[in-house]
């Protein structure tokens, strides 16, 4: 078996029947298909049951139930199950264009990399990304971060390591202790588990789209009404310093308050200018000034950003 695709299944009854039509409609066809139903109210395992009964493709589905406890369980629990030498992790509400576990094999079988990250077309808009990662300074290629890798495109390479864009050797994702599950942890999950990949391995990114992203889909993404969650590494980094190569320590540090100072900004927008405060102090940094966020993080650590992130939402 090459590869093991894992859908976490929470709510989805919409849209997972097209999850899986794009996963059978894939150009490859040595792989399996583990969904876990991650504690579902509504008929997402009945939507998925339908899919093995009535189709060809079914006979590869195993869908194993759970109570809920959270995507990156859900995830991990995939993975124990996986007999695949390749992980995949498509998300309920996503979809991958036919050429996706074609093209992903193809590169990791010609590279030592650990996992390949492609390119998204992010919906409803239809539009690629393509040009706003290369303007991160991301490229087509093996990705190694080195001593001297600038903050700001470490965290870019970080936040394009998508569940749903990514095709990883699976006994690398096991060795890093899979995706962080504790606390039913709904918010960078799986950037837990991808910086410890990105500290220790080389990885590739392709900059071809290869998966539709339905933000609109997404419960995170729309009609939030206060912060999102703060980052698991930021609240406790010592599982991400453990895992840490030494010479990539002052590196991982500047990464950490680069992120510490754009959930600043998340934080202070919703009133919560104390926390911000508190989690930029845990992360500082000598010459943190230069870090991106900076400038904004000092509004948003004092009353006057709570006071114009209500302006700003009262005239949304």
């Amino acid at each position: 078996m090459r590869v093991s695709v894992v859908i976490p299944l929470y709510n989805k009854e919409p849209y997972v029947r097209r999850a899986l039509e794009s996963i059978a409609a894939q150009t490859f066809d040595d792989y399996e298909v583990i969904v876990v139903d991650d504690g579902s109210t509504d008929d997402s395992g009945k939507v998925v049951e339908a899919f093995v009964r009535e189709t060809h493709a079914g006979a590869r589905v195993r869908l194993i139930s759970q109570p809920n406890a959270g995507p990156g369980a859900a995830r991990n629990r995939g993975l124990k199950e996986a007999r695949g030498e390749f992980a995949a992790f498509l998300d309920a509400d996503d979809e991958w264009l036919p050429e996706f576990l074609s093209e992903g094999v193809k590169i990791l079988d010609a590279s030592s990399a650990a996992a390949v990250t492609f390119n998204y077309y992010e919906f409803p808009s239809g539009a690629s990304r393509e040009a706003m990662w290369r303007a991160r300074g991301l490229k087509d290629g093996v990705f190694t971060l080195h001593h001297d890798t600038t903050p700001a495109l470490a965290v870019a390479a970080l936040a394009f390591m998508s569940p749903c864009t990514t095709l990883a050797r699976a006994e690398v994702l096991r060795r890093f202790g899979g995706f962080y599950e504790r606390d039913r942890c709904v918010y960078a999950e799986d950037a837990h588990l991808w910086l410890k990949v990105l500290l220790n391995e080389p990885v590739y990114f392709d900059l071809r789209p290869l998966a539709r992203l339905h933000v609109e889909a997404a419960g995170l993404s729309k009609n939030l009404k206060g912060a999102r969650p703060v980052e698991p590494f930021l609240l406790d980094a010592s599982e991400i310093e453990e895992a840490c190569p030494e010479h990539l320590r002052p590196l991982l540090s500047r990464v950490l308050a680069a992120r510490a100072l754009k959930t600043a900004c998340v934080l202070g927008y919703w009133g919560d200018w104390r926390a911000a405060r508190a989690l930029v102090n845990r992360h500082a940094v000598e010459g943190g000034w230069r870090l991106p966020y900076y400038l904004p993080s000092v509004v948003c650590r004092t009353p006057l950003g709570a006071a114009l992130g209500r302006a700003w939402r009262a005239l949304r």
